[in-house]
This record gives C-alpha cells, structure tokens and sequence, in this order.
C-alpha cells in the first residue's frame, strides 16, 4: 500500500471516530435508551461542546467527499507521488486540528485548520489536472 493509501486509510478513521464523543454525550444526557431513540422535539440538548463536535465530524464528512476520490484518482492515474502523501498527510493533520479546536470553540485556528485541509485538497485535484 502506498503511503497516500495509507494516510486515507488514516484519515477514514479518524473521520469515523469523530462520532464517538458526542454520541457518549447524547448518552450521557438521554440516557441509553434516549441516545437510541428517534429524535424529537423533547430531548434534553445536548452540552455545547458536543453539539460544536457533532457539527465538525459534519463538516470533515463533506469535505472527505471531495478529498477521498481525488486522492483514489491520483492514485489509480499513477499521479501519486511525494507531494500527494504530503498533501494526504496535511489534510489528515488539518482536519484533526479543525475537529479538536471547533469542539472546543476556538474559532480562528479552527477556520485556519479548515483551509489548510482545503488546501490539501486543491492540490490533489490540480495534480490530476496536470496543474500541481
């Protein structure tokens, strides 16, 4: 496996793990069976946090649409090189960053962090268009 591979491979994972802490929040807040339930217009709210965690695993969601296929592109065209796992390893940290100071409501290396991986992405895209 490639290290792009790899670094998606990484970077799925930490996606998929970014649901965790608010579930156990919703958990905590609604018990078991409420954090099971449908959802309705009498839940307790959920802690401020968990609500600013539920909307940046959104956020790396919509923006792991657009990165993982670009980077399976580059890949499968044979374009994958130094700076796409470079690029593969940006995104991954940028989005790691973005989950954990969004969660915590810190707004400006939050928007930075976001850039950074959107940045990662317009690269990879560029290198398939023969632009990077």
């Amino acid at each position: 496996m490639t290290n792009a591979m790899t670094l998606l491979t990484l970077i799925l994972l930490a996606t998929a793990l970014m649901a965790f802490p608010y579930v156990l929040n919703r958990i905590a807040v609604r018990g078991l069976a409420g954090a099971m339930a449908n959802p309705g217009t009498e839940d307790r709210a959920l802690s401020a946090w968990a609500d600013r965690a539920k909307a940046a695993h959104g956020n790396a969601i919509e923006n792991l649409v657009v990165f993982a296929p670009a980077l399976l592109a580059v890949e499968a065209t044979g374009l994958a090189n130094g700076a796409t796992a470079i690029a593969a390893s940006l995104y991954l940290v940028a989005r790691v960053v973005h989950y954990i100071v969004y969660t915590m409501g810190i707004p400006v290396i939050r928007t930075l962090a976001f850039f950074g991986g959107w940045g990662a992405t317009v690269f990879v895209i560029a290198q398939i268009g023969g632009l990077a």
